[in-house]
């Protein structure tokens, strides 16, 4: 059974109000992609296809052959881009996730659960929820009494309904992960119906709810534990919400790893950073890219590493060493700058 990924790539994130792509601002020390790209290639056993828009420059640069890419010409929708992966993978998987290349935060164990689900449900598909608030613009999920999902009503269209009141109070929403049997995706995106969106015309992939549903197939949801999960940066106002989801998450890692954090809101610790055992950290201490960090540290306050490699014991009090290495038991000066920032 061989399982594909589509990340769908191709908004340019107008709203970033940016001449980089929405996806290349960088969330934890890396471009937003780079994060759910590496994700799937951990659980894929095929290269993750890339649905990009017309150039895409700055993405094919950053992954380059590791992926496939696909080009979606035409913005027409979710379910639209999705169709343009089928001549990539049609015949080569069972299975299909199919997620947003601005989800930074979706852990790989996460889309392995969902393909198991998927699996051994023999769902039509299995997506991803999370319980949200109530005040969310997020689509609710609508379950039946067997706890099948029946539909996604979006926050929008569900002030138009005449039950409003009892969807808006519903808590599980959609993340916008979907993990898909191949035959039935590639059978029915091509009969989507085109939706009047406010940018204009748009197919939307989860119309395959209905599509399932109509059919008297499974629709499986699995819940996330993790409600960071759920978060995408369209705006910089929520890259700043995603980043501090990093801080947290790097946080309760590090603590529960034998770190001690003196102050964590102070502290800026990069997804591919490694700290040895019993290192404290000072307030206002940076540690970015590829560092490593020995065992018995002190680093900070007031520090900056990146890309460096310190060795146990050492101590590093208000210095700044990038690219370089710190010997075993050294003691940097305050002050000092080491390597070529």
């Amino acid at each position: 059974m061989a399982l594909a990924t589509i990340l769908l790539a191709a908004g340019q994130g107008t709203r970033m109000n940016s001449k980089y792509q929405k996806i290349l601002h960088e969330v934890g020390g890396k471009p937003m992609v780079q994060h759910i790209f590496e994700a799937a290639a951990q659980v894929a056993d095929l290269p993750p296809v890339l649905v990009v828009g017309p150039g895409a420059n700055g993405v094919r640069a950053l992954l380059g052959s590791r992926a496939v890419y696909v080009v979606q010409a035409e913005q027409l929708g979710t379910g639209h881009a999705t169709l343009m992966a089928e001549a990539a993978l049609k015949g080569k998987a069972t299975q299909v996730i199919v997620t947003y290349g601005d989800m930074p935060l979706l852990r790989a164990e996460t889309l392995r659960r969902l393909a198991a689900m998927q699996a051994e449900s023999n769902a039509a598909l299995t997506m991803l929820t999370v319980m949200g608030d109530p005040g969310s613009a997020y689509g609710r999920i609508v379950r039946g009494a067997d706890g099948m999902v029946l539909e996604i009503v979006e926050a929008a269209e569900a002030h138009n309904r005449p039950d409003s009141e009892k969807l808006l109070t519903i808590r599980e929403q959609n993340v916008g992960a979907y993990c898909f049997d191949a035959d039935f995706l590639w059978s029915h995106l091509h009969d989507l119906p085109l939706r009047q969106a406010r940018r204009g015309p748009e197919y939307y992939l989860t119309d395959l709810i209905d599509t399932a549903v109509r059919q008297n197939l499974r629709v499986e949801a699995v819940i996330t534990d993790d409600p960071d999960e759920g978060l995408g940066a369209g705006t910089r106002a929520e890259l700043v919400a995603v980043e501090k989801a990093f801080r947290r998450r790097a946080t309760n890692y590090w603590l529960a790893h034998g770190v001690t954090l003196i102050d964590p809101d102070s502290t800026y610790i990069d997804t591919d950073v490694e700290i040895g055992q019993d290192t404290v950290i000072w307030p206002n201490s940076y540690l970015q890219g590829h560092t490593a960090v020995g065992t018995d540290c002190i680093i900070g306050p007031n520090t900056v590493l990146r890309d460096a490699q310190i060795g146990d014991g050492c101590r590093v009090e208000m210095a700044m060493v990038v690219k370089a290495e710190v010997a075993a038991g050294t003691a940097v000066p305050p002050f000092s700058v080491i390597g070529n920032p």
